[in-house]
């Protein structure tokens, strides 16, 4: 069978391996998995509560408008609920926006090294896609506003970025919107939104009463410890969450996913926790890091972005999944979940015991 020609220069996105492939594979008893940013404190003891008393006839469809997720999302966000837009998780909402705004004749400008699904699905609508290098891991908005040209349909800006963990700030932020023209959309995805501590963090959603061509992604996946359900959401101006919703499955988010989501915002202490904690642990990495000269990011996440000096990203990943320990290797560094205090404690000897090796 044929498909599209430009599926044959794409591969399915593969997830990092389970902790059972890792177990078999080298023998180990215990493994931990800091690879995909989930939050080690799991999810807020509401949601197992919910899902467990109110069980749904299986038989009956899911409520495709999300009535009461979206009644509560709204009193939440702060916004009416005619701006959202719920999906299964934002992977599937970056193919809503990109299936409904990108094709041949157009393109999207994203930075180089960031969330992988944005050029993955321009390239699935054969769009032509501007990517923009960091700089100091962080989006390089000139250069980024440079690439604008009538063609232009979307603008990609992970905020705080995945993997490197650093954000853009509300100045930069605004200064470059009001560049942006009118027909050209800038999508925000916010997926660690609540782990972001910044002074200067932008709350975006004042900004959508000025920008009708913003649009702000956010997720229960990550702080609301909900990736399993997979839930997520967009928010944006009424009439082009309108036009997006054409492009929306019918039944995209399920019973169970809505029931967890509406328990987890009951409960936005453990959200508070999760992040809290996330803090203190990320202060130990820090400290390691300065102390063995090994490169970092600042980060706005539950998650570090890291460079060991004389060890490419895979030395690193293999040393680590011998000894139980999965994290994420890209191109220029690797990527690691801050887990749970004696988590981190354990992986930090490990790569105290490499650098050891190596010197």
């Amino acid at each position: 069978m044929k498909v599209k020609k430009q599926l044959l220069t794409l591969k399915a996105y593969v997830p990092g391996k389970s902790s059972e492939e890792v177990r078999k594979e080298y023998g180990l008893e215990k493994i931990v998995k800091l690879a995909s940013n989930e939050n080690p404190y799991g999810s807020s003891p509401t949601v197992l509560e919910a899902i467990s008393t109110a069980i749904p006839s299986f038989a009956i469809y899911p409520d495709g408008a999300a009535v009461e997720l979206r009644e509560t999302v709204a009193r939440y966000v702060g916004v009416n609920e005619d701006q959202l837009l719920f999906s299964s998780g934002l992977d599937e909402l970056i193919q809503i926006i990109s299936r409904a705004i990108l094709s041949p004749e157009t393109n999207a400008i994203m930075a180089e090294e960031t969330f992988s699904q944005y050029k993955h699905h321009a390239v699935i609508e054969n769009a032509e896609i501007r990517e923009v290098p960091l700089k100091d891991g962080t989006h390089d908005l000139d250069g980024m506003a440079s690439k604008i040209d009538g063609n232009t349909r979307v603008i990609w800006i992970c905020n705080p970025n995945n993997p490197t963990g650093t954000y853009v700030g509300k100045k930069d932020l605004e200064q470059f919107l009001s560049r942006v023209p009118s027909h050209v959309l800038v999508v925000l995805d916010e997926a660690y939104y609540e782990y972001a501590i910044a002074d200067d963090y932008p709350q975006t959603i004042e900004l959508l009463k000025q920008y009708e061509n913003l649009l702000v992604l956010r997720t229960f996946s990550k702080a609301f410890g909900l990736a399993a359900f997979r839930i997520g959401y967009g928010i944006g101006s009424s009439a082009f969450i309108k036009q997006l919703e054409i492009a929306r499955l019918p039944f995209n988010t399920s019973v169970l996913a809505q029931t967890a989501a509406i328990a987890a915002l009951q409960d936005l202490e453990f959200v508070r926790h999760s992040v809290k904690k996330n803090r203190e642990e990320i202060k130990k990495f820090y400290d390691f890091f300065d102390q063995h000269q090994i490169t970092f990011y600042p980060s706005q996440t539950n998650f570090i972005y890291i460079n060991i000096p004389g060890k490419s990203s895979e030395e690193v990943f293999q040393h680590l999944l011998e000894r139980g320990f999965i994290v994420r290797a890209f191109p220029k560094g690797v990527r690691i979940t801050v887990g749970r205090e004696q988590e981190n404690k354990e992986l930090l000897e490990q790569i105290e015991k490499m650098i050891l090796v190596k010197q």
